[in-house]
């Protein structure tokens, strides 16, 4: 339960095995490889080259592949739902998996599908041209003149176009004042389509006239005929490009039959070309090609027998560089390992630091639970929670993480009396064989109602916050002695932790919980730790850097009161959920006398829907708040965070799923 240890290798490999011992470290997923520029034995000899040239046509069959799978998804038959959500991957086994990356007739239908997706482009083009014709020539059905005729008159010019109907009045007198005649031929949406006839030597005047009223020109070239006949042919084609898109689109659907062949070719190709990516980028001399990287110290004789097994390729340990950052990665057990969603989210810890989800995991838990408080919240959780890990592909580790937060709910529900709110009191008649069990297991339970008694949750909620933020100044103190920094033990966390204690301790004797007398001493042992805070907490600069340094810390003492301060959030937060869920029991007691039984369907329908609502919204709130209070109180005590994540060389597969032991 900690951050592993690394072990820095170098594997070197003649060229003709390269490929087949990087697939084989793919399947492993043991080690991480670094490029050319990361390796150190690049920076010490130079005159390394990289191995190979980019898989440019690996890239390209994966372009193709991945844009097929786009194109074939419309037409698939898909799971829709909450089930297809959890489990998007078509589960395959091996030997399908084997069978399909080995057979060219994959490739194939996929080559065949990129020419289905061209064609039906093409037509889907043409169909839009011939309804903008079509669109463009129906309100011109009235003109029986060819319309290339309009254009071969000797004297006159036509003009032909949409005119706003609004504007048809005004323009009719200036145009009978340039000696040039307007007719109606039909109408389109606010316009007239009409044509205007004038004299050649009239053309400019009338044209200008035109444009001022917002005259739209409208062009039948190269069209030859009368408009219905136009028409008529247009419909024609567009039928049979219809025709023709139909019977692509049934060639796309019995494609889409192979999507999951395509998809597993897909996957593929993608492991393919990150492993001829890695080996490219690798430094390498004309025979041999070298493997820079990282393997987890456990893991070592694992892959000293993957190695083993190639009679030209060879593994050592060597010592990293001084200045060289070595990748992290955390093991946990079963129970603390879904926790490292949180470390996760928040940046991996550095090399000197501690993996921080063994500290954390009681505290999300319980302070999401806090936030909860509801017995009826959790066992729905639960229950939910449980069936999508059934129904969940692959990492289980964020759903097994809230089941046990559903846990830690109902926990905290049975002891502040939350039982979908207060319905045992408010929704079941008193005196009941009912109640009197329901009610009796709940007094029974319950140590305190948050909603009569408040200042018992408030200061549940700051002891906790109390213990977790000297928790974490503990951690600290541990680590900088494991690392062997004394000084930063001591006055850094040491200090602090017999400050804050001592302030507490000063405080409760003089409340009388303690006996008084005791005052003067944790007064006298507080004042000492504020001697040493001020004077070594800034420790590498001058006197007054040092004095300045004194005083901010000092200052630091309101800093955690505010953090401390900040854990009244968890009772803030179980009191609005055990208020809400009240509310919803007042709404629903208010319907239920209503006859005829609409009283009961109504008072379901608010129970249900308001009680999913309050968890729904309880549940993003707790994690939220859960996670600020690790975040922002507990681990900037102890934690730097932004080490380099441990990322190893390994298969992955966005498509497919294929059959394995679960993890989880």
């Amino acid at each position: 339960m900690a951050i592993c240890r690394m072990a820095k290798i170098l594997i070197v490999s003649h060229r003709s095995q390269g490929s087949e011992l990087l697939e084989a470290l793919q399947n492993s997923g043991l080690c991480q490889i670094l490029n050319a520029e990361q390796a150190m034995v690049t920076k010490e000899w130079p005159e390394l080259v990289v191995a190979a040239e980019k898989p440019k046509q690996t890239e390209k069959t994966l372009g193709q592949l991945t844009q097929t799978l786009v194109f074939l998804k419309d037409y698939a038959k898909m799971d829709k739902g909450l089930a297809g959500v959890l489990a998007p991957r078509t589960v395959i086994d091996n030997k399908t998996y084997e069978e399909t990356v080995a057979s060219d007739e994959t490739l194939q239908k996929a080559q065949k599908a990129e020419e289905t997706e061209a064609a039906i482009e093409k037509i889907k083009t043409k169909i839009e041209n011939l309804e903008a014709v079509l669109e463009q020539l129906e309100p011109w059905q009235g003109l029986e003149t060819a319309v290339e005729e309009l254009g071969q008159l000797k004297t006159t010019t036509a003009l032909t176009g949409l005119l706003p109907i609004q504007k048809l009045e005004q323009i009719t007198a200036d145009i009978a004042e340039s000696d040039a005649a307007i007719e109606i031929v039909g109408t389109s949406n606010n316009h007239y389509a009409c044509i205007v006839i004038c004299l050649k030597e009239n053309l400019s005047p009338v044209q200008k006239l035109l444009r001022s009223s917002d005259f739209d020109s409208v062009s039948f070239e190269p069209m030859k005929g009368n408009v219905s006949e136009l028409i008529e042919q247009h419909l024609e084609k567009l039928h049979q490009a219809k025709e023709q898109l139909e019977i692509q689109n049934e060639t796309a659907y019995d494609l889409a039959e192979h999507l999951v062949k395509i998809q597993t070719l897909c996957d593929h190709y993608s492991n393919l070309l990150n492993r001829e990516q890695t080996e490219s980028s690798s430094p390498a001399t004309d025979h041999t090609v070298i493997f820079e990287g990282w393997v987890k110290e456990k893991d070592y004789k694992k892959l000293e027998k993957i190695i083993a097994e190639f009679s030209a390729s060879s593994i050592s340990k060597i010592e990293p560089a001084e200045t060289e950052e070595v990748p992290i990665e955390i093991d946990n057990n079963k129970i603390i390992k879904p926790f490292e969603l949180v470390t996760r989210l928040y940046g991996m810890p550095k090399s000197t630091e501690v993996d921080p989800t063994v500290f954390l995991a009681p505290f999300f838990a319980i302070f999401f639970g806090l936030c909860m408080t509801d017995v009826g919240y959790g066992v729905v959780m639960a229950v939910l929670l449980w069936w999508m890990m059934k129904k969940m592909q692959g990492d289980k580790g964020a759903l097994l993480m809230f089941f046990m937060c559903s846990i830690t709910t109902m926990i905290a529900g049975a002891l502040t009396g939350g039982w979908f709110g207060d319905a045992i009191v408010t929704l079941i008649p008193e005196n009941t064989f009912a109640f009197n069990a329901l009610n009796g297991m709940r007094e029974k339970l319950m140590l305190f109602d948050p909603m009569k008694d408040p200042p018992k949750f408030f200061a549940l909620s700051l002891g906790l916050g109390y213990i977790q933020i000297l928790f974490g100044l503990a951690i600290g103190f541990f680590n900088s002695l494991k690392q062997k920094d004394y000084a930063t033990a001591v006055f850094n966390y040491l200090t602090w932790l017999i400050f804050l204690n001592s302030l507490l301790l000063f405080g409760i004797s003089k409340g009388g919980l303690i006996p008084k007398g005791l005052s003067p001493v944790f007064g006298w042992i507080a004042i000492i730790q504020a001697v040493l805070i001020f004077l070594f907490s800034e420790r590498k600069t001058g006197m007054a850097g040092r004095i300045g340094g004194g005083v901010f810390a000092l200052f630091g003492t309101v800093f955690y009161f505010g953090d401390i301060l900040s854990y009244v959030r968890l009772m803030a937060l179980g009191m609005v959920a055990t208020g809400l869920g009240m509310a919803v029991n007042i709404l629903v007691k208010l319907v239920m006398p209503a006859p005829y039984g609409i009283g009961y369907i109504l008072g379901a329908i608010i129970f249900i829907g308001g009680h999913t609502a309050n968890l729904a919204l309880g549940a993003l709130s707790s994690f939220v708040h859960s996670l600020r209070l690790q975040f922002v109180e507990f681990f900037p005590k102890f934690l730097e965070g932004g080490g380099k994540l441990f990322e190893p060389l390994c298969k992955e597969y966005k498509h497919v799923y294929i059959k394995k032991s679960e993890r989880y």
